[in-house]
């Protein structure tokens, strides 16, 4: 019987190895989208500037919206936004939010940040303190009431504050490093063009009160979306950047502070 055995088994062995059973393929080392991932064990042993060329950074950048929230505008955008999965800032002029406050609730929703903007639009930088406080506080207030108790933080119109007044301030405050000026320009492919230039950790700003700005921005989210950026909220972007942004202080990145002239 044990030579029965050995013999059967000995001639399994010489049997094609087509009429072998097949092996399913590990695919642990695949991602959804069928590209090979490096294992970590080949990564540690190679040069930084390989390694570097290898694994791409993320990108991150902030858009930002001014002078909103509009009703048809406004909608149509977030609605484009949602659709691309991309999140987005919007600072909101006090105005606008009466007859509005379902837009701010659903920018909540869908995960954007709100700021301030002021209540009608002014310059702080030569209004009285007590008109910069009642103007920055009086959006709170309205903000609050739609929102809940949240950190609101502030742009300045023209981001123009100065350093007197900015000591009044008690939540960072937000410029930005990318100004295509489509209040101006409006013209969607003219302020593409512009923001080309575009690069990560940039806060982009733009307006959500113009038809063509919305437009821009929706074009723009899918170029950049196709050379791998991701599109967060400025609060976000401190995060992922590891910056603690201090209150009284006017960032137009993360890594650069706007310094009075």
């Amino acid at each position: 019987m044990k030579k029965l055995l050995c013999a059967c088994l000995a001639a399994l062995a010489l049997l094609p190895a087509s009429c072998a059973q097949p092996v399913e393929p590990d695919i642990s080392a695949y991602d959804t989208a069928g590209t090979a991932e490096i294992p970590v064990e080949i990564l540690g042993e190679l040069e930084e500037d390989v390694l570097e060329d290898l694994v791409e950074a993320p990108k991150y950048v902030a858009l930002t919206f001014d002078d909103g929230p509009r009703a048809d505008t406004t909608a149509r955008l977030l609605d484009g936004l949602l659709e691309r999965g991309a999140a987005a800032t919007f600072f909101v002029i006090g105005e606008q939010i009466p007859g509005n406050e379902p837009l701010l609730l659903r920018m909540k929703a869908e995960g954007h940040q709100i700021g301030n903007h002021t209540y009608s639009h002014v310059r702080l930088l030569k209004a009285e303190k007590d008109a910069v406080v009642e103007e920055i506080h009086k959006t709170e207030t309205l903000l609050k009431e739609v929102l809940g108790d949240s950190s609101f933080w502030l742009r300045p119109p023209y981001g123009l504050i100065g350093a007197e007044r900015s000591k009044l301030i008690r939540t960072p405050m937000i410029y930005w490093s990318v100004d295509p000026e489509d209040w101006k320009l409006l013209n969607k492919d003219k302020v593409v063009a512009v923001l080309g230039a575009v690069q990560p950790g940039d806060i982009i700003l733009l307006h959500d009160f113009y038809s063509t700005s919305v437009d821009a921005a929706l074009a723009l989210v899918d170029a950049l979306q196709a050379e791998g950026y991701d599109f967060v909220t400025v609060e976000e972007l401190f995060r992922i950047q590891e910056v603690e942004p201090q209150a009284g202080v006017l960032y137009a990145r993360p890594d650069r502070v706007r310094t009075w002239g």
